[in-house]
């Protein structure tokens, strides 16, 4: 049994997109929004390469790195801690991961903006889902019961 549970893979289909934060070798850090963070097995994400260069110097020079990722489905928030293995050009998974993002472009209007580069292939080290961290809903009769 790997450590991503299953309950997390909707957060994983690239409707809302997630963020992932590194830092370079001297400690500067960076955050970006990512397309997509893809379920490779239960122990393993790749992350779609496309835009973020400052993130893969980062990840070259320190192999850590944290994603944060929403379930459209409940809006549970996951935090990853995340350990770079190796970058895959060609395949299944980039074929995988190219096929879903130019779905993902031509949802927004940006089809064929979107170019996947490489999937980033990361080691799982911890899984945490975030219960109760969600932003409060403000209740709407409070204002009128304060009169």
């Amino acid at each position: 049994m790997g450590i991503l549970p299953d309950e997390i893979k909707p957060a994983m289909q690239g409707v809302i997109p997630s963020h992932v934060v590194t830092c370079s070798g001297d400690g500067t850090p960076n955050a970006s929004a990512i397309s997509q963070v893809y379920y490779v097995d239960p122990d393993h994400v790749a992350l779609s390469h496309q835009f973020f260069n400052k993130t893969v110097r980062n990840v070259r020079e320190n192999p850590r790195a944290t994603a944060w990722l929403i379930s459209p489905a409940t809006f549970d928030a996951w935090n990853l801690e995340l350990e770079y293995d190796h970058s895959e050009t060609s395949g299944p998974i980039f074929d995988t991961m190219d096929m879903q993002i130019e779905a993902i472009a031509s949802m927004v209007g940006m089809k064929g903006i979107f170019k996947l580069r490489a999937a980033d292939i990361y080691r799982v080290m911890t899984v945490t889902k975030n219960v109760g961290e969600r932003i409060p809903q403000p209740d709407i009769a409070a204002p009128a019961a304060r009169r």
